[in-house]
């Protein structure tokens, strides 16, 4: 059968079985790999192998480089050999360099991202083993249970109570029920009850699946181009494109005004046509994609270093700008171990009664164990409990709307229905509570309040408590949540999840650094307000799940902001008040591992999961902490905001010079007899003064530029490329005046001069504004020094070479130079007094 074409949901499983090759016990590990060889990976991207020749095309692909490759095409008709050898070889260099640093940086990431590749258990030979998901091949048999993310397409072998969310396919936030069977042909994707689809996660209950298509053949494969486009722009991607606009703007208007002046001057038409192109290369950073691949491979590289891996790298400069860190509680505020405090009937009697029946619900279900449920096998299991001679019959799984899981237990004639959960939830299905003696008595409506009041209670002394409940039931094939009725309250489980000891200092850390912690939990209003207070979080505003329900989305926006703590919320409720929050503005993080925090993470600019969270959840997170603490949170904001700092630093130093250089040439250009440089040398000063830049990313950082959340700022980049520019175009025009007026340099000299005078103010400038303290007091980066000051002595050494000579360059007298020089350290002390006096201006 061609999977391609077969309506696989719609064969009978021994047909479709027998058509893939497969077998109730898996494929052998022979078989496997030889599918794997023949068929490739199951993922959505091209193999590496095809992917180095295409990322070195791709160098070719900007703008910038068209502009490059036309004026190769204009030089080459004008018979101006010399300046097409000279553009083709700065066009060849570039790429090159960009290439090979972001090839390089591509292979950090790629092994980073190896140590958190998402995992699938798969029957092999009749052993269930893990592989990563892109090992898995058509006719696999995958083992699936809560949390996990479905790998492939297929159909189901066998399941219990399995609820997948959809989601990510149909926009259905509901999850939907699947058992094995087979569906119409015709069926559409939403009614394949069979079938489960890549991509998509099971919320509740286990099963066995055979996988049918793999790869782009799944579902998600045939509209993962859609998806990509549609995916929401990060907030450092949005602010890369603003720029782009920006600078086209001027680029446009420069090179117009240029042409058209050096038209009108009768100058030559190539001449003029190559230098304003010059000149449009010259303003823009076209080193900026390597050094934003340098900056965030760096990046990613000291986070992993901190116990932080980055799955997506753009999202490592959101991480810096983050302002509001939105956070479960259980793991990062608390220890994460919870141990049970006190187990006692429903008049506050110990038993152990209800220890047993909480202790044979926990052990026997078959579902995700949760910290709860462990934390009651680990205290029963050091007492020597044992399920012995209980055996479980069935079971009724958890989600998040009954919030209880039911197990249907028995031994000899004895069947009996256990639930545990949310006390108001378990409350709620029962019409019996038991007393001192025994007996089961009607559950009254003040006995029932009665229990109800101990969650404030409790939750005051900052434990959690689960209401326990059974009932004799009568024998039948399955069981489902209408049996989940009448039963009888046994008594309650008081457990305690102690705040971390760190977590105090990890919040005042992060508020320290203009980042404010909320807390976003399922647990009791009173046992949430308790934690927030243990670790320092404002209480005075409190929200509920009932009154975030109550709220319209416009409400929501403005109640979010004010609050610190949210309790007893479902997974949509921890989505709505994400989007809430970045509605008003805010670059917003959150941190979860659960099934239920899926949304969440997906809806966040910033999703951080952790190692042992589920697949769902560190499938949507763009980082995993290799540690679940606030501490190395802390840690990653500080790298994120370092890295966006460099980021900045390129563009800043690189266009405040670039801008006012061109400017200067532009209107040179329109008074002098000549061109003020030939195109070939525009765009060589331009490439060697780029080169200090590729070391921008192992630059120092000063501590007040890590003190605050870093964003985009168009309009502040825009005012810095104008401030410094005319301040650069002052002391250009500056130095035009003295080698034509006073020198009365030729034309090649002029341009030698200038060549040089240029190149070397733009080297200053950039260690000169790379900091907002005096440039004395902040001490650059080994790399960006030590290629700073090699690019100046070639600045200055070039015109006494044959190299020089080709581009047109011609020696110039030491007194000149010398002159040039002053000119340059004029520039320095010119462009530190207009820095300080920006910086009074800033807003503090």
């Amino acid at each position: 059968m061609s999977e391609r074409d077969e309506s696989y949901w719609s064969v009978a499983l021994a047909t479709l079985s027998a058509q893939l090759e497969s077998a109730a016990d898996g494929l052998s590990d022979v078989e496997a790999a030889a599918r794997l060889a023949r068929d490739g990976p199951n993922t959505l991207s091209k193999s590496r192998e095809r992917g180095a020749l295409r990322s070195f095309l791709q160098q070719f692909r900007s703008p910038l480089s068209w502009l490059l490759i036309f004026a190769v095409v204009v030089s080459s008709f004008a018979r101006e050999w010399t300046d097409a050898v000279v553009i083709v070889a700065i066009l060849l260099l570039g790429a090159v360099l960009g290439f090979a640093h972001e090839r390089r940086a591509s292979s950090a990431v790629a092994a980073l991202r190896a140590r958190v590749a998402l995992k699938a258990t798969v029957i092999r030979a009749g052993r269930a083993v893990s592989v990563a998901t892109s090992d898995v091949v058509v006719g696999d048999v995958v083992v699936l249970s809560a949390g996990s993310l479905i790998p492939a397409d297929g159909v189901l072998i066998s399941s219990k109570d399995l609820l997948v969310s959809e989601s990510v396919l149909t926009g259905e936030s509901y999850p939907v029920e699947k058992s094995p069977g087979i569906s119409k042909s015709d069926a559409p994707m939403s009614a394949r009850s069979n079938a489960v689809f890549a991509g998509t996660s099971v919320r509740s209950g286990s099963a066995r699946m055979l996988v049918a298509r793999v790869a782009k053949q799944t579902e998600f494969g045939r509209v993962a181009e859609r998806l990509a486009l549609d995916a929401p722009e990060t907030d450092f991607d949005r602010g890369l494109r603003q720029f782009g606009a920006l600078l086209t703007r001027v680029m446009f208007v420069l090179v117009l005004a240029t042409t058209t002046a050096n038209v009108l001057g009768h100058k030559p038409a190539v001449e003029s046509l190559l230098f304003a192109i010059a000149l449009a290369v010259g303003l823009a950073p076209e080193m900026l994609p390597a050094v934003v691949a340098v900056n965030l491979s760096r990046g990613a590289k000291a986070m992993a270093d901190r116990g932080v891996i980055v799955r997506k790298l753009s999202a490592i400069e959101d991480f810096g700008a983050m302002n509001v860190l939105c956070t479960d509680k259980t793991g990062t505020l608390t220890e994460g171990r919870v141990t049970v405090e006190r187990v006692t009937d429903a008049s506050g009697a110990p038993s152990a009664a209800v220890l047993e029946l909480a202790f044979l619900n926990a052990k026997l279900q078959s579902a995700t164990g949760s910290p709860l449920d462990d934390a009651i096998v680990e205290h029963c299991e050091q007492r020597s409990m044992s399920v012995a001679p209980w055996r479980k019959r069935d079971e009724v799984a958890f989600d998040f709307t009954r919030k209880r899981l039911s197990v249907v237990i028995e031994r000899e004639e004895s069947l009996v229905i256990v639930s545990k959960g949310a006390l108001a939830q378990v409350l709620s299905v029962c019409s019996h509570v038991r007393g001192a003696d025994g007996l089961a008595l009607t559950l009254t409506d003040g006995e029932r309040a009665r229990l109800l009041a101990m969650l404030e209670e409790y939750g005051a002394r900052g434990t959690r408590v689960l209401g326990v409940a059974s009932r004799a039931i009568a024998s039948k094939p399955a069981y489902d949540k209408r049996d989940e009725r009448e039963l009888v309250f046994e008594g309650l489980i008081e457990l305690r999840d102690a705040p971390k000891a760190g977590a105090r200092d990890a919040v005042e850390q992060l508020a320290s650094l203009g980042v404010s912690v909320k807390m976003i939990s399922g647990d009791a209003r009173a046992v949430a307000v308790h934690v927030a207070r243990e670790v320092g979080l404002p209480v005075e505003r409190v929200m509920t799940g009932a009154e975030i329900a109550a709220l319209r989305d416009e409400a929501l926006w403005h109640a979010a902001e004010r609050t610190s703590v949210f309790a007893e919320v479902d997974p949509n409720q921890k989505e709505r008040v994400i989007l809430a929050l970045r509605k008003m503005g805010h670059v917003v993080g959150y941190m979860g591992d659960g099934i239920n925090d899926a949304p969440a993470l997906h809806a966040a600019d910033v999703g951080i999961s952790v190692e042992g969270a589920t697949d769902v959840a560190r499938d949507a997170a763009e980082f995993v902490l290799l540690e679940r603490d606030l501490r190395v949170l802390r840690d990653g904001v500080l790298e994120g905001r370092r890295t966006f700092a460099n980021t900045l630093k390129y563009i800043q130093t690189t266009e405040s010079a670039n801008f006012g250089n061109m400017l200067s040439m532009a209107v040179a250009a329109a008074f002098l007899p000549f061109l003020p440089l030939l195109a070939a040398q525009v765009l060589l000063n331009n490439f060697l003064s780029d080169i200090p830049a590729m070391a921008i990313a192992s630059d120092a950082v000063d501590d007040e530029q890590l003190a605050r959340p870093l964003r985009w700022d168009i309009a502040a980049i825009r005012r810095f490329m104008l401030v410094f520019g005319v301040v650069s175009s002052v002391f250009d025009l500056l130095t035009f005046a003295l080698l034509y007026a006073v020198v009365h340099a030729s034309p090649a000299m002029f341009r030698t001069g200038w060549f040089v005078e240029s190149l070397l103010t733009e080297v200053a400038v950039a260690l000169v504004v790379r900091t907002w303290r005096p440039f004395y007091k902040s001490r650059p980066g080994r790399w960006l020094l030590r290629l700073s000051a090699a690019v100046a002595l070639v600045a200055v050494t070039l015109p006494y070479t044959p190299m020089g000579a080709w581009v047109g360059l011609v020696p110039l007298p030491l007194p000149l130079l010398a002159l040039l020089v002053l000119v340059t350290a004029a520039y320095v002390f010119a462009v530190e007094v207009t820095k300080r006096a920006l910086l009074a201006r800033r807003p503090r």
